[in-house]
């Protein structure tokens, strides 16, 4: 299956915080590979509201201080922070929003219990000294950040399904559409803005990569946003878009789906379904290597049995076809 009208659409971003209007931004990361991950801010007079962090300290306090340095931003003052999920590149840097609320869905808080950054850190440490091609691979995406000094900062409120907060005079809907990309991942809707924040539920030019599913979820969540009424998308990872965006990422899973499915029903193992998949369109994506996780968690879904425990292995994988 092709995106709307066989191709690929091409998009470029700059790196910074840029103004979408009504008190609306977006900072966008300087690509959309392993880690560079976007946030964005909700302004109404006085108050703001933060979406997600950054991946470390450093990062964080260079998005916010350019936020602090743009008027009429009220960010010196967030009174509320949403993450979007549980990934520590949409959460590491909460300590640095002093006083704030911090909202997330039930799953996502649970879920960043399971790798908070001091574990983060303590892992990266290890394997800075093994030589092995799994351990350089990941040691090489992920050496821009530092994970020492991060201290786990979860949420102080929770929901499920859908919470609407208030920015001053805006409404702010939270709807939580995972497990989808992660347990509890959730979309920042704006009405007013006619804005959406999607979390990791979008990667525009980027490949996505799905920890834990199912895909359907995903795809659901994808014709959620491609039938709002909003001018706006920003995604996770990549470039301000569009509700077109939300079709490319949709087109993307049911392509993936499709021919991991013929392979399984073939008796293909899922490592070598992944080997053996042409991405056609999207082969242009970066980092394609995430279709190891993806396909694992289809054949999962397939079988159903657990997708694969040693997540090393799966790293391991994507190290080869990166190399591929």
């Amino acid at each position: 299956m092709a995106p709307p009208g066989g191709t690929v659409m091409e998009f470029t971003f700059e790196k910074g915080l840029h103004d979408l209007g009504n008190g609306a931004y977006a900072w966008l990361a300087q690509d959309a590979s392993w880690g560079w991950s976007n946030a964005g801010l909700v302004v109404d007079g006085d108050q703001s509201l933060l979406v997600d962090t950054l991946f470390d300290l450093r990062t964080t306090r260079e998005m916010l201080d350019a936020m602090r340095g743009a008027e009429p931003v009220a960010a010196a003052n967030i009174g509320t922070l949403v993450n979007t999920h549980a990934n520590g590149d949409h959460c590491h840097g909460n300590q640095l929003v002093e006083g704030a609320e911090i909202i997330a869905s039930t799953a996502s808080a649970q879920e960043m219990t399971e790798l908070p950054p001091e574990a983060l850190a303590a892992m990266m440490t290890q394997l800075a000294d093994d030589p092995s091609p799994t351990a350089r691979f990941i040691c090489d995406i992920f050496e821009p950040f530092e994970f020492r000094g991060i201290r786990h900062t979860p949420p102080t409120r929770t929901f499920d399904r859908e919470l609407t907060v208030r920015v001053g005079g805006k409404e702010v809907r939270l709807i939580q559409v995972g497990p989808a990309h992660t347990k509890g991942d959730v979309l920042v809707h704006v009405p007013a803005d006619g804005t959406v924040y999607t979390g990791d539920i979008l990667f525009i030019g980027g490949t996505p990569i799905m920890w834990e599913g199912p895909v359907q979820r995903w795809i659901d969540a994808c014709t959620l946003i491609e039938e709002m009424d909003v001018e706006t998308v920003v995604p996770g990872h990549g470039p301000i878009t569009d509700r077109r965006g939300a079709a490319l990422v949709r087109g993307y899973l049911e392509y993936v789906r499709d021919e991991a499915r013929a392979r399984f029903d073939a008796g293909l193992d899922a490592a070598d379904a992944a080997r053996d998949i042409a991405l056609a369109d999207w082969e242009s994506w970066g980092d394609s290597e995430r279709i190891v996780v993806n396909v694992d968690r289809l054949y999962a879904e397939f079988s159903g049995k657990p997708p694969t425990a040693d997540v090393l292995a799966l790293f391991g994988l994507m190290a080869e076809l990166r190399k591929r």
